[in-house]
């Protein structure tokens, strides 16, 4: 049965390119981009992205990864890339003049030069950590990977920007562990820093919920100096869980103090307390900071049963959090994370996309999807949650987090106003300037002209007829609006 609620109107985009989903960790690795594919086919067979506008995402450029990322560790992954990628990008530069190739071609095109004519490429880096432990190994087309994923957050934030969506998607994202040079937690690219960022140019105070089993280290530690974002971090911390940062006490540095909010807490938490918790900081939260927009990270690792998570939340008390946040009815993008039982983080993103759109979805996987033996023996969206496992987090500990929370909330001032000093160069079309002229329209005809290019080389174009939205850099392949299938 699908129930809908009475906040069912606003408008969604969802991001999603089936390219991402085939990349591999490597056999062993918990991490599964497949997952990212197994959601999608939910997403779909329940009917949901009809409900959407749904868009082919694309490639970050380098100069977009750039605005967080140190340059040289930008320069390192690149030599990552897929063969079919390398050889599309060779031939089609090889072919065309210079004036007529779109710049972030020709850019890889220049790198692809530079790591072929070095008799010997490193494949692993210590200052990087990228290929030196088996957290973080290197894959063919890991940089590609790395762009999909960011491209489609930073998507996010230009269609909640210019009004094309009051609710954004990218499941693919949420890499929250990423450092400004450093890769880690599996993660190499900091998608979530770069989307706020682009937030950033516009709107005054962003506010980050972090609801994934792990600290999200990496997006804190990227605004730690700043009152313009505030993170909110809800996870597990002690017994040298992963990456044990996140303690109480850690609250922000400079003008940036208090401004970061953590919450841990200990393994066994349950639905009730974690809800209850969850909700009486958040409304603190937004009460006092009143953002304009809020970025919420979805990592499904603290639903029960997950391979390196310890919580014992049902899919209905993670959704919980995300319909609590959506009812505050401001600008709200959702990514996703880490998520380790990959067929439950399927299960759970396609019951949070659900609750985006206002329906909640407790029904049978349906018997068309390709991988429905994966959520044998009940075949059920909802799986039941272990039972007899200790909550390890007592009621007057859980208080006194709240407690201390409040407190620090306390010292910041409500609502901070913030000057804005310089809007930034956007990548993204209509943006700063009102007019486009002829010399513009030629660049955007020219990075159209080979996505499309791109696409079916890579065999990921999913229709001839693909709408090319003239405000976004990735391709809309489905509008609510239509009455057409994907």
């Amino acid at each position: 049965m699908i129930q809908t609620d009475s906040d069912s109107s606003r408008r969604v985009a969802y991001f999603y390119n089936r390219f991402i989903g085939k990349f591999q960790y490597g056999k062993e690795h918990p991490m599964k981009p497949k997952r990212i594919i197994m959601a999608h086919n939910l997403i779909v067979n329940y009917g949901l992205f009809r409900q959407m506008d749904v868009y082919l995402i694309r490639e970050a450029q380098l100069q977009e990864i750039g605005k967080f990322h140190d340059p040289d560790y930008i320069i390192y992954l690149s030599q990552f890339m897929s063969q079919n990628k390398i050889n599309f990008v060779k031939e089609y530069c090889s072919a065309n003049n210079e004036s007529v190739i779109p710049e972030n071609l020709l850019e890889e095109f220049k790198l692809i030069i530079k790591w072929s004519q070095q008799s010997k490429v490193k494949t692993e880096n210590s200052e990087f950590k990228v290929g030196d432990s088996p957290d973080n190994p290197t894959f063919s087309g890991l940089f590609s990977y790395c762009q999909l994923s960011s491209g489609a957050s930073i998507d996010c934030a230009h269609s909640i920007l210019t009004g094309q969506a009051d609710i954004a998607i990218n499941w693919s994202g949420g890499l929250h562990h990423a450092k400004k040079k450093e890769a880690s937690g599996f993660c190499y690219i900091n998608d979530i820093v770069l989307c706020i960022l682009e937030l950033l140019r516009v709107y005054v105070r962003v506010l980050y919920v972090d609801i994934d089993c792990h600290h999200g280290d990496g997006v804190e530690e990227a605004f730690y100096l700043t009152n313009r974002v505030m993170t909110l971090s809800f996870h597990q911390y002690g017994d040298d869980f992963y990456p044990g940062t996140g303690q109480l006490n850690s609250v922000g540095v400079g003008v940036g103090r208090y401004y970061s909010v953590n919450v841990p807490m200990k393994p066994g938490m349950s639905d009730q307390p974690y809800i209850e918790m969850f909700k009486k900081i958040t409304s603190r939260v937004m009460q006092v900071y009143r953002p304009d927009c809020i970025v919420m990270q979805c990592g499904a690792d603290s639903l029960s049963q997950d391979k390196l998570g310890g919580f014992n939340l049902s899919i209905k008390g993670h959704g919980a959090c995300v319909q609590y946040m959506k009812s505050f009815g401001i600008p709200m993008i959702l990514l996703g994370g880490g998520g380790y039982t990959i067929q439950n983080v399927s299960r759970c993103w396609a019951y949070e996309t659900g609750i985006a759109l206002g329906q909640y979805i407790d029904e049978a996987i349906p018997s068309n999807d390709i991988y429905y033996d994966y959520y044998s023996p009940d075949y059920l969206l909802h799986f039941p949650i272990k039972q007899n496992v200790e909550n390890r987090n007592k009621t007057e500990d859980l208080n006194k987090i709240v407690s201390t929370v409040y407190d620090y909330l306390s010292h910041i001032e409500n609502a901070p106003g913030i000057h804005f000093h310089d809007v930034p160069f956007s990548f993204y079309p209509d943006m700063d300037e009102e007019n486009e002229d002829e010399n513009k329209e030629q660049i955007d005809q020219k990075q159209e002209v080979s996505l499309n290019e791109l696409e079916q080389e890579l065999g990921i174009s999913n229709s001839s007829k693909n709408e090319i939205s003239v405000q976004s850099n990735s391709r809309k392949i489905y509008s609510k609006s239509q009455q057409q299938d994907l």
